[in-house]
């Protein structure tokens, strides 16, 4: 691999929210060697001069959905996998192309697509894949009609979710899971917008399925993470031993207070909501379940400005569904009427390397972390929308050593 040199860079270091200016970089093999205001020169393969630009790590979004290639998840079960796998290519490639050099998938992916981005052979983001996301029968996950008799284990691969019910059933799918190289177990603990025949309100998975996932989990040193809207499905996640909670609209104070007291994660996903609600039958979404988003659209804000305002522990994810992928970038702009520049980067670099157990290896700059990173014209701790137009401020994508960009 070759090595690259970096010079005259304004380093951002996100911990901290403040620039090192004049900075050289040393990348060799994937990884950062050096970091420093006065590193000897050496011979690279790759000479980058940033020219003052502020040099930046690589974003994150913890909860993607890249084979969701419609928001009509009853007609994705009927997609053959080749289809489907075209779909997410273009998915993938656009999300790194935005910046985005990590991803947690809530749902959908698997080894198959992790092996093919680390192999070349697709051009993404690193992928952190659960498999499927594991729902009760009439949950969140399981996308048969009223009058659909099709029995509950009878899913096609291109689904997202699976159907299990029962303290045994729920180990052995999250085993399964697991043997096939789940970085993340995910449940479905409340019912959602997309399904076809639960009620945001209602709770899902009994107690002791949920412990049960999470003693699975936690013995293959892995966690589990939660679609939950309603406080009293968030708190019950919360006490079985769940680790990250996902979208949270409705989450109250003794909610945020218990996810603090358990060092949880909250995934706020505002940027789906607002396209739903604009685009959502447009893009595919059945009508009746579009208007299911109106019960949590607006919630998703107040839950956001509570959970920031109780300094819980906030990551950047997005829950975007076919073409409206292309509002990733967005979520920044939602969540920049409440929370500053600085804490949105960490929500999506420091904070997400944290959630993902990946710590000391991405989510900031420093010698011995993978070298991902981005450089960008302009800086996005006194301007988030420099973050928010990568075709016109976003000059340099690098992943894992390799150059992605180049518009120097």
């Amino acid at each position: 691999m070759a090595i690259i040199r970096i010079i005259n860079a304004h380093i951002l270091d996100v911990v901290q929210g403040s620039l090192l200016p004049k900075q050289c970089l040393s990348i060799k093999d994937g990884y950062i060697q050096a970091i420093g205001d006065n590193l000897p020169d050496e011979s690279a393969d790759i000479t980058l001069d940033a020219a003052g630009r502020v040099v930046m790590p690589g974003l994150c979004d913890a909860h993607v959905h890249i084979t969701a290639g419609t928001p009509d998840f009853v007609a994705l079960r009927h997609w053959p996998p080749s289809y489907v796998a075209a779909h997410a290519k273009g998915i993938l490639e656009s999300m790194l192309m935005r910046g985005f050099t990590t991803v947690r998938d809530a749902g959908g992916a698997d080894f198959g697509y992790a092996r093919a981005i680390d192999e070349g052979l697709l051009v993404g983001p690193r992928l952190l894949f659960c498999g499927h996301a594991l729902s009760q029968t009439g949950g969140h996950g399981d996308m048969r009609h009223p009058g659909d008799n099709q029995a509950d284990h009878c899913f096609c691969c291109a689904g997202l979710g699976k159907v299990c019910d029962g303290v045994t059933e729920v180990r052995r799918a999250c085993r399964d899971e697991i043997r096939k190289g789940a970085h993340q177990i995910k449940l479905m603990v409340s019912g959602g917008v997309a399904s076809p025949t639960d009620r945001i309100t209602s709770t899902q998975f009994a107690e002791d399925e949920i412990r049960a996932a999470v003693e699975e989990a936690e013995a293959a040193n892995i966690y589990v993470m939660a679609h939950a809207y309603t406080n009293r499905a968030i708190m019950r996640a919360l006490n079985s031993g769940v680790r990250s909670i996902e979208h949270g609209n409705l989450i109250e104070s003794d909610g945020i207070e218990l996810l603090k007291q358990k060092n949880a994660y909250l995934v706020p996903t505002l940027a789906t909501y607002d396209q739903l609600a604009l685009k959502g039958v447009e893009a595919g979404m059945p009508e009746a379940l579009q208007k299911k988003v109106y019960s949590v659209l607006d919630a998703g804000l107040q839950a956001l400005e509570a959970a920031w305002h109780g300094k819980a522990n906030i990551v950047f994810g997005t829950d975007l569904l076919g073409s409206m992928h292309n509002a990733q970038l967005k979520e920044f702009a939602i969540r920049g009427e409440i929370i500053p520049p600085t804490e949105l980067i960490q929500s999506a670099t420091v904070k997400a390397a944290e959630l993902f157990n990946l710590s000391g290896e991405i989510g900031t700059l420093a010698e011995g972390y993978r070298a991902d990173l981005l450089m960008v014209e302009g800086n996005p701790l006194d301007d988030i929308g420099v973050l928010q137009q990568p075709e016109r401020y976003l000059k340099v994508i690098m992943k894992d050593g390799r150059i992605y960009k180049n518009k120097l």
